[in-house]
């Protein structure tokens, strides 16, 4: 007999052992799902972009725009320098920004266009809860590289021109991407890739000084002005062999006081290599 109730006892606790691991399991479990369906409510979605832009449908979250003047031809060597600096600032734009690349031409205002597409971004930041990142990745490469480096092959074309209206182009960059509700709060880029040579009817820096002093003096002054809301603005400066030489430096001055005069900030101004 008491050999009986010792099995008895033996069965009841590996009974009472196999419930408890049985409900610690079944905690953790639910645990898990808890936890799996929190990261689900409250991950961050990506926006909802536009098919053709890549862009989100409220406003790129940056906006970076990119003036190539190709009136006069770029030598090679600083060519391969553009090729580089841009794809460096389009690998390295945030996640949704814009990116803009436009022609200076004087036949087009605000020069001509040839390409502007947002970073879908590649993937890399995105949850698997929530999203594809192969499918992301995908998208990146196939929508933004590969028209991007077809652009810059568009962009090195010379496009002659009798004049070189480098702040008229300015102006209307200004109003279509640095104004508005939607580019207010967000941070905002311009990359100038030029000799900088503002040639117009009402001024010209082929002749007379490069004194601000003379431009405000000028009928351009006015009909120039512009707003570029707090841009941040980036100078590759080509050099060219021109029949009145200029001053590099007192050129580069003239710009800085113009962008800080137009609600700019001039981030950097460096000389391209090679002379055109």
């Amino acid at each position: 007999m008491p050999v009986r109730t010792r099995r008895r006892r033996n069965r009841s606790g590996g009974e009472l052992h196999k419930h408890l691991v049985g409900g610690v399991l079944a905690t953790l479990a639910i645990g898990v799902l808890a936890a799996g369906a929190y990261v689900y409510a409250t991950a961050a979605r990506p926006p909802t972009l536009d098919q053709t832009s890549l862009c989100p449908v409220d406003g790129p979250r940056s906006i970076t725009v990119v003036l190539l003047d190709s009136t006069d031809d770029i030598p090679d060597i600083g060519k391969r320098e553009v090729r580089t600096a841009l794809t460096d600032l389009a690998e390295t734009l945030p996640p949704y920004g814009l990116l803009e690349i436009r022609l200076l031409d004087a036949d087009a205002a605000g020069g001509r266009t040839v390409f502007a597409k947002c970073n879908p971004g590649d993937g890399s930041n995105l949850s698997e809860y929530t999203s594809n990142p192969r499918l992301a990745k995908k998208r990146w490469m196939d929508g933004f590289r590969e028209p991007l480096d077809q652009a810059l092959q568009t962009g090195f074309q010379p496009l002659p021109g009798k004049i070189s209206p480098i702040m008229e182009t300015v102006q209307r960059i200004a109003v279509d991407r640095f104004t508005g509700r939607a580019a207010e709060q967000v941070p905002k880029q311009l990359v100038l890739i030029s000799d900088m040579i503002e040639h117009e009817a009402d001024y010209s820096q082929y002749a007379g000084d490069l004194s601000y002093d003379r431009f405000k003096a000028s009928r351009a002054y006015r009909k120039l002005r512009t707003d570029l809301h707090g841009a941040n603005v980036q100078i590759y400066y080509i050099q060219r062999n021109t029949g009145r030489p200029l001053n590099a430096v007192d050129h580069i001055r003239f710009w800085a006081d113009w962008i800080r005069d137009n609600n700019g900030r001039l981030k950097q101004a460096s000389k391209l290599q090679g002379v055109g």
